[in-house]
Order: structure tokens, then sequence, then C-alpha cells
């Protein structure tokens, strides 16, 4: 998958030369954490809520309510935002994506079109991705099954499905240690007792099983 497919298209921008307290009502009103900061069509930082949480006084201070609302507002976007920007392409896949924010330690991610802002991709649009991915959510049975890592084994498991009618809707592996994996498998049916039984007799372990009616 890529990130096109994931990301949020025509987000939510702001501009270098508007203030600390129009970034806040954009971030409470549309329910964001993070804004572009865009300056003559061209990304040139990122601010975001911890950002403006860094500018602002602490409760602590000493300075009067109407003080504050005059300093802040006197604050500049480009004055507290992040000019390090760490971009991707929408035609990237959704694993450098994750690995990219992983690497680089960031939760949010513009995504640059030759040059152009086209979208932006957040640690919640890797998870939803992640979820779909394993048919956690899809009506039917997730089995999760031990088998020894060695060349046939997934043909074999396949083979064993197939020959009961069921679909296979979802595969993903997770390779584990002493030569074993957990292979999770997504089938489009609710009773798989049958499957389970013919599964067991070739010398696989179910190691749980998850029903979604």
């Amino acid at each position: 998958m890529f990130v096109r497919n994931k990301m949020k298209a025509n987000p939510f921008t702001i501009s270098p030369d508007q203030t600390i307290p129009e970034a806040h009502e954009i971030m409470v009103q549309h329910g964001v954490r993070r804004l572009p900061v865009m300056k003559n069509g061209k990304l040139v930082g990122i601010v975001s809520r911890e950002d403006i949480q860094s500018a602002s006084p602490s409760k602590a201070t000493s300075l009067s309510v109407g003080e504050i609302t005059y300093l802040l507002a006197k604050t500049k976007i480009k004055q507290i935002m992040s000019k390090n920007i760490v971009t991707i392409s929408p035609d990237a896949l959704l694993e450098e994506a994750a690995t990219l924010m992983r690497d680089q330690k960031v939760g949010f991610l513009p995504v640059v079109e030759d040059g152009r802002l086209v979208g932006i991709i957040t640690e919640s649009d890797i998870f939803d991705a992640f979820i779909e991915l394993l048919g956690f959510r899809e009506k039917g049975t997730r089995l999760t099954i031990e088998a020894v890592d060695e060349p046939g084994i997934m043909s074999n498991l396949t083979s064993i499905i197939s020959k009961h009618g069921a679909n296979i809707t979802r595969v993903a592996v997770y390779r584990g240690l002493n030569g074993k994996s957990a292979i999770v498998v997504g089938i489009n049916l609710l009773d798989t007792e049958e499957i389970e039984k013919s599964i067991t007799e070739n010398g696989f372990i179910i190691l749980n099983k998850l029903q979604n009616k």
C-alpha cells in the first residue's frame, strides 16, 4: 500500500506570518496537532501544539492574562516553527513512511510531490493501515498458526484451507525464534472447525482464534 492511499489530502495549513492564537484556533477547530507552514505555495516549516506550549508563558508567570494574550498575539509562527522538515513522496510505501517516522522520531510527515504539498500522513494513519492489513475488524475468522519456518509451509497451509472452499482474505507472517513463525490467516468464514481440525492434523498448532460476526 502506498502513502497516497492513506494520506489526508488538502491538509489545513498556516502562514509563517500568522500568530500563535491563529494556529491554536485552527488546531482546535479541526482537531489536528500539527500544521504545515506554507509561504508562496512552498512548505517552509511545521508548527505543533508542543511548539505552541513551549512558546507560551509558564503557568507560574507573574504576567497578567492580558499581557500573556498580547505576547502570544505578537508571536509569529515563523518564530516558533520547526524548519527541519522530514517529508515523503505519495508514491512511497507505507512501510517506508513508518520506518522514516520511527527513525526520525516524528509522528507526522508532510507528503510532497514535485515540490508541492499534496497531503500529510500521521502515526494514526499508519495504525489504521496496519489494522486494515491484518483484517482485524473484518467479518470472518482470524487464525494465528505456529509453523516451522521452511520452504513449502505456506503453500501447504493455504492448500488445506482452500480444500474446504474457504477464501483467504489476509495473510501476515511473524518470524520468531527456534525456526518457527506465527502465520496470521484471515478466512471469510465463521464456522472454521473442520478447517482447524485439518490444520492441526497436518502438524500445525493454532495459537489463537478471533471471530468477527
